[in-house]
């Protein structure tokens, strides 16, 4: 696994109230979310770079105001098609 480092300036970490390890979970669970958001990582790789499980991962996306169903509108209007199909 690869290790990166940042800087961060103490008054920063002083504002937000975190201790350096806080801060850098937290940050490392804000970058899993954003790159999910944006569609760079699936649910499970993600999930999986916030050091969690899937389905508390995908749990935990409410509270950073990020959909879990990360699909395109397309997608997603194929996907409900192919649903009611399914059902006739």
């Amino acid at each position: 696994m690869s290790r990166m480092t940042f800087e961060c300036p103490d008054d920063i970490l002083q504002i937000l109230g975190e201790t350096p390890e806080d801060f850098a979970e937290k940050g490392r669970m804000l970058i899993a979310v954003k790159l999910f958001e944006i569609g760079r990582l699936s649910s499970g790789q993600a999930a999986r770079f916030a050091g969690m499980e899937r389905v508390p991962f995908l749990d935990a996306l409410k509270s950073y105001q990020v959909s879990a169903i990360n699909l395109p509108s397309e997608e997603l209007a194929k996907d409900f098609s192919n649903a009611r199909n399914l059902k006739q």
